[in-house]
């Protein structure tokens, strides 16, 4: 049972009940990843100011999901991996085939995106450090070098969000429950 609350914009901190009011009436429901993260402020508006750039990268809607959802099944997220799998299929538009590789940690059946699950999981797995076998593995795909650091900033986006699922324990919510998933270890 978690500690943390999931506000609502009537109870969250003052600084987070504009911001949380505006999510939910742009989506009809409010995320509970956000309302969530509303007792920190801070950790709010830094979470959607970091989703929003990672938005405005040259990776495709489609790519940027690949990379959000290689990082979230790594650091065995069930609330954004759930989240991920439904913004990908009715949002980003990405194969069912590409979720479902993501979703169990294996190859896409697309090679360039692939290309980025790998790279983004040896991101993930290496914190960072890359050897120049898989640096060029990724260039070679057809990936750009400003690309390489796009994939920093979506696996900084999700581990901010992950991370925090795991401490607040966050409920999926019933718009992404079709998607609900367990991490292989707590499966078996």
């Amino acid at each position: 049972m978690s500690q943390f609350t999931l506000h609502t914009p009537e109870s969250a901190p003052e600084a987070a009940r504009e911001t949380l009011a505006k999510v939910q009436k742009h989506y009809g429901f409010l995320p509970n990843l956000l309302a969530g993260l509303a007792e920190a402020p801070a950790a709010l508006h830094s979470y959607l100011a970091l989703s929003e750039q990672f938005g405005k990268t040259s990776l495709s809607a489609p790519e940027q999901q690949v990379v959000l959802l290689a990082t979230s099944v790594l650091n065995e997220c069930q609330f954004c991996v759930a989240a991920h799998s439904t913004i990908a299929r009715n949002v980003a538009k990405l194969d069912e085939a590409s979720i479902q590789a993501l979703r169990n940690g294996n190859d896409l059946p697309d090679a360039r995106l692939n290309a980025l699950a790998r790279f983004t999981r040896t991101v993930v797995r290496e914190r960072g450090w890359v050897n120049g076998a898989a640096l060029d593995a990724f260039l070679a795909a057809g990936f750009s070098k400003a690309q390489v650091l796009e994939v920093v900033l979506g696996v900084t986006t999700k581990t901010l969000s992950n991370y925090a699922n795991h401490i607040l324990e966050t409920p999926t919510n019933t718009q992404f429950a079709a998607d609900e998933w367990q991490p292989k270890r707590k499966a078996a």
